[in-house]
C-alpha cells in the first residue's frame, strides 16, 4: 500500500539490508513459461475493505453496473471476490481500524458467506516497508514484555471476532515486514533473531484461539526472489513459524508483464524453498488504468493457478472501492461515480 512511497523504501532497505538484499530481478528459479495454466484450480479472490465504514459514515454510496445503490461488500461478492481483508491497528487516533471496527466490518463478511483475512499491523497506525512504529502503550516494555504483549493483543482481537461469529480464516502476523516489525527490537537486519522471535509471538496468539486458522508473513514487491529468500531464509534459521508467504504487487501499466513473470518464479522458489503456499495480498494499479488493470490481475490469477502443487492460494486487490480520490488514494478499482471499473471484471468466475 502507499506505494508512492516506494523510492525513499529502496534507500532506507539499501542500507538496513547490509548487503542482504540484492537488486530487484536477481536470483531465483526462472519462470516457468511452457507450464499450462490449470484453469480449474481454484484461487481465492479477494478485496481489503479496512477504509469501508469511514466512507459510509462520510457519506459515500457504492453502486453496480446499473447505477443501483448496493451494500460494497455485497456488491464485491457479486463481481466474484469470496474473501475480505482488514486491518487492525492497537490504538488508533479515531475509531476506525480498531477493534470493534473492525469485528463489526468482519461480521457483515461473515453474514455474506465470505471468507475473511485480518492484517495485523501491530502500530497504532500504518504499518509498510517504511514504517513499523510500535504501539505509543507499547514503547516502553521490554523485549519479554513486548513479545507477551504481541501474543495476549492478538489473542485478544481473535476472542473478540470468535464471540462474534466473525473467526478469520487467516491472519498475517505483521503487514509488509521486508525489514522485521515493532522497530527498533524486531527490525530484520540488525537482529533478525528478535524478529523471528515476535513473529512467533503473534503465531502463538493466533493458535491459541484456533488451529485451523493460517497465519501469513507478508512483504511487499512480490517479483523480488532475492529479498524474499534473505528474510524468509532468516526467519527459518531463527526457528519462525508460518504457514503462508504473503505478497503485493504494484506494478506500473508499463512493467505488469515482466513483473508478473517473476513473481511467478519467486512463488514457485518460496514452495520448493521453505513448503508453505503463497498468497497475493495486495494488488493495485491507478484507476485510469482500468484496462490494464483488469490484464495484470487476469494474468496474475493465472499464474497464482499455475504455482507448483496446486500452493498458489488467492489473489486480493488493496481497497478497491476507493473512488474519486478519497484519502488521496487513487489506485482504486472504482469509477468517480462510485461504480466498480473493469478493472474488476479480473475477478469474475
Amino acid at each position: 500500500m502507499r506505494h508512492l512511497l516506494a523510492g525513499l523504501f529502496l534507500v532506507v532497505l539499501a542500507a538496513c539490508c547490509a548487503g542482504g538484499c540484492k537488486k530487484r530481478g536477481s536470483g531465483g528459479a526462472p519462470a516457468d513459461t511452457t507450464k499450462p495454466v490449470m484453469k480449474d484450480t481454484p484461487v481465492l479472490k479477494g478485496a481489503d475493505v479496512s477504509w469501508l465504514t469511514q466512507m459510509e459514515d462520510s457519506g459515500w454510496k457504492f453502486y453496480d453496473s446499473a447505477g443501483a445503490p448496493t451494500e460494497c461488500m455485497r456488491l464485491l461478492k457479486g463481481l466474484g471476490i469470496d474473501l475480505i481483508r482488514l486491518r487492525v491497528w492497537v490504538d488508533p487516533a479515531t475509531k476506525y481500524n480498531g477493534t470493534a471496527d473492525v469485528v463489526a466490518k468482519a461480521v457483515r463478511a461473515k453474514s455474506l458467506g465470505l471468507k475473511l483475512l485480518i492484517d495485523f499491523h501491530y502500530s497504532d497506525t500504518w504499518a509498510d516497508p517504511a514504517h513499523q512504529a510500535k504501539p505509543a502503550a507499547w514503547s516502553r516494555l521490554d523485549f519479554a514484555g513486548l513479545t507477551d504483549t504481541v501474543t495476549g493483543y492478538t489473542e485478544a482481537v481473535l476472542d473478540s471476532l470468535k464471540a462474534a461469529g466473525a473467526l478469520p480464516d487467516y491472519v498475517q502476523v505483521g503487514n509488509e515486514t521486508d525489514n522485521g516489525m515493532l522497530w527498533p527490537d524486531g527490525q530484520a537486519s540488525t537482529n533478525m533473531a528478535d524478529y523471528a522471535a515476535l513473529v512467533n509471538a503473534g503465531y502463538r496468539g493466533v493458535k491459541a484461539v484456533s488451529d485451523s486458522i493460517k497465519v501469513i508473513v507478508h512483504l511487499s514487491n512480490g517479483y523480488d526472489n532475492a529479498h524474499f529468500e534473505w528474510l524468509f531464509d532468516g526467519l527459518k534459521a531463527n526457528g519462525a513459524n508460518w504457514d503462508v508467504i504473503g505478497m503485493s504487487m504494484y506494478p506500473s501499466a508499463s512493467a505488469w508483464a515482466a513483473d508478473n513473470e517473476q513473481c511467478l518464479a519467486n512463488m514457485n522458489d518460496m514452495v520448493a524453498r521453505y513448503h508453505k503456499p503463497v498468497m497475493i495480498c495486495e494488488v493495485g494499479m491507478p484507476e485510469n488504468e482500468a484496462a490494464t488493470c483488469a490484464e495484470f490481475i487476469t494474468d496474475l490469477i493465472h499464474k497464482v493457478r499455475a504455482v507448483q502443487g496446486g500452493n498458489g492460494l488467492g489473489v486480493l486487490y488493496w481497497e478497491p472501492e476507493c473512488y474519486h480520490n478519497w484519502q488521496g488514494y487513487g489506485l482504486g478499482a472504482f469509477d468517480d461515480t462510485g461504480k466498480p471499473t473493469v478493472a474488476m471484471d479480473a475477478f469474475r468466475n
